[in-house]
């Protein structure tokens, strides 16, 4: 298990996506990893890190997203950077409303505080920190 800070870094390309499936996947097969919290740390890393490349970033393959994680004695910590202009994240349309309904995107936010046990933003929406509690065994 680890207990210190891990860092990842990578173009905005969102190819790259597949970077952060497998860094998922490498956490669970490594841990004792329960099996009901894969699909929601999987779902909202995936759109955290989206945001990060196409709305963050604006798929500028020079702007990086940073991805630094940190394996917990029972939770699992993430924390995602870009270098975009940020966003007002305490503004964001309500994808469940019924104007938003059949629109394409605008859920990315809404299933990581969903999703997530903690979601915050920092540093006017340019970090997104994500906490999921009790995804590992007891040692």
């Amino acid at each position: 298990m680890i207990d210190t800070m891990q860092k990842l870094e990578f173009a905005s390309r969102p190819e790259n996506i597949a970077i952060i499936e497998r860094l998922i996947d490498e956490i669970r097969e490594n841990n004792a990893f329960d099996e009901e919290c894969y699909g929601d740390v999987l779902i909202a890393m995936t759109e955290a890190v989206n945001n990060a490349i196409v709305h963050g970033n604006k798929l500028h393959e020079d702007k990086v997203v940073v991805v630094e994680y940190e394996l917990q004695e029972r939770n699992l910590y993430f924390k995602i950077t870009d270098q975009g202009a940020g966003f007002d994240f305490d503004n964001v349309p309500d994808p469940t409303s019924p104007e938003n309904l059949e629109k394409p995107n605008g859920r990315g936010v809404f299933l990581m505080r969903s999703l997530a046990d903690e979601c915050a933003f920092e540093d006017d929406g340019r970090i997104v920190e994500l906490t999921f509690n009790d995804v590992f065994s007891a040692s």
